[in-house]
């Protein structure tokens, strides 16, 4: 019998939650969700197909469901081409950090979403360079045409 122990998932699922970087990447998922979220159910609101809110909004379908999945983040120039499509408004708000009180530093925001950068080949308006829509404690919310509240 070796010396070998066992870790049970609930304690390997507890020492990645206890890393920092988990909340983290666990906010870009979030973000990228719901803003996804948010476009689906506009889209299937006015009964469009994917292709077509593509077409509007100058995208391929393919970048459109990874996009409705979650899967990407594009830059705030597309999300105003897709809010347009749609019949809606970007807005986007910065707040202060309720938890610590401070606007998050420029390099911790670009770390928040570092990992939604499209794929190469994506056409979400990505330049290369970091330029994505990044921010922890950044919300993005399409306003059906009524003023941010």
């Amino acid at each position: 019998m070796s010396g070998h122990t066992h870790t049970s998932w609930a304690e390997v699922r507890a020492e990645i939650r206890a890393n920092p970087e988990y909340g983290k990447a666990y906010e870009a998922a979030r973000l990228r969700y719901e803003l996804g979220r948010t476009v689906r159910e506009r889209r299937e609101e006015l009964g469009l197909s994917q292709a077509e809110l593509g077409e509007l909004a100058g995208m391929r379908q393919p970048a459109v469901a990874r996009f409705e999945a979650g899967g990407t983040m594009p830059t705030i120039p597309v999300l105003e081409r897709i809010a347009g499509a749609l019949g809606m408004k970007l807005w986007v708000e910065l707040r202060v950090d309720s938890k610590s009180g401070e606007v998050d530093s420029a390099a911790q925001v670009g770390e928040a979403l570092a990992a939604a950068a499209p794929a190469e080949g994506d056409d979400l308006g990505g330049d290369g360079d970091g330029g994505f829509l990044r921010g922890a404690g950044a919300k993005v919310e399409a306003d059906r045409g009524g003023q941010p509240g």
